[in-house]
């Protein structure tokens, strides 16, 4: 793995589990690549996908964002484009957008907004955006008459994330150059948004497994009770 990925997992301890401060204080020293690194946080959540009441999706604001600049593209028409343009959404447009992605096999956004009225046209793009998970979506605010405001809470850091067929949440939370601080706030921000989301019908531990990586980087586990006692203050 290279002489810097050896030296960085020397500092981990495979064996402990990280109070959250600790946890990212020490994930901000374990730079590996020359690249600014992102940072990722994957949750094992006490909850059963396969039951449509315990499957999570949702999105949430990173104080301090991703630290990746988002192309977003709005499905609207006449006023509502117009916002759209004004907010400053990379792309926006009707059939001549459905008819890019479906021809062209067009991809080139982070993140998709439509307004309630034209999901019947992007309806159409299911199957090409929903394993991307870049299909609009109410429960995510990207389907909303309010694009404007999507727009700016996408572009200043909000993130979209769902639970996996495993249990498991893959979010990002920051980058490398954050330091401890902003990425413990950062994630502090997605384990409350996961607390607050927590279904009534899952039963026993509720954060079951949390770790946190570098792009490059070794695996930084966390003391779950830690992570429950804190997001239940």
């Amino acid at each position: 793995m290279g002489k810097k990925y050896d030296a960085a997992l020397k500092l981990v301890d495979r064996e402990k589990r990280y109070t959250v401060t600790e946890a990212c204080e020490l994930l901000a020293t374990l730079k590996v690549a020359k690249f600014d690194e992102s940072v990722e946080v994957a949750c094992r959540l006490g909850v059963n996908p396969k039951h449509a009441d315990q499957m999570i999706r949702s999105s949430c604001a990173l104080p301090h964002g991703t630290g990746k600049s988002l192309r977003v593209v709005v499905f609207a028409k006449g006023d509502r484009a117009a916002e759209a343009r004004d907010a400053g959404a990379d792309f926006v447009g009707a059939e001549d957008l459905v008819d890019r992605i479906l021809k062209e096999n067009w991809l080139d956004f982070d993140s998709a907004i439509a307004t309630p009225d034209m999901m019947g046209l992007v309806g159409r793009l299911g199957r090409v955006l929903g394993p991307r998970n870049l299909m609009p979506n109410p429960k995510v605010g990207t389907v909303t008459m309010d694009v404007a405001r999507a727009i700016r809470e996408i572009k200043a850091g909000r993130i979209e994330f769902r639970t996996e067929k495993t249990g498991i949440v893959h979010a990002p939370i920051g980058k490398m150059s954050f330091g401890g601080v902003k990425l413990q706030e950062n994630l502090l921000a997605l384990l409350d948004t996961l607390q607050r989301l927590k279904p009534s019908t899952a039963k026993g531990k509720y954060f079951k497994s949390i770790a946190l990586s570098s792009t490059m980087g070794p695996a930084v586990r966390l003391d779950t009770n830690d992570v429950a006692a804190t997001v239940e203050k």
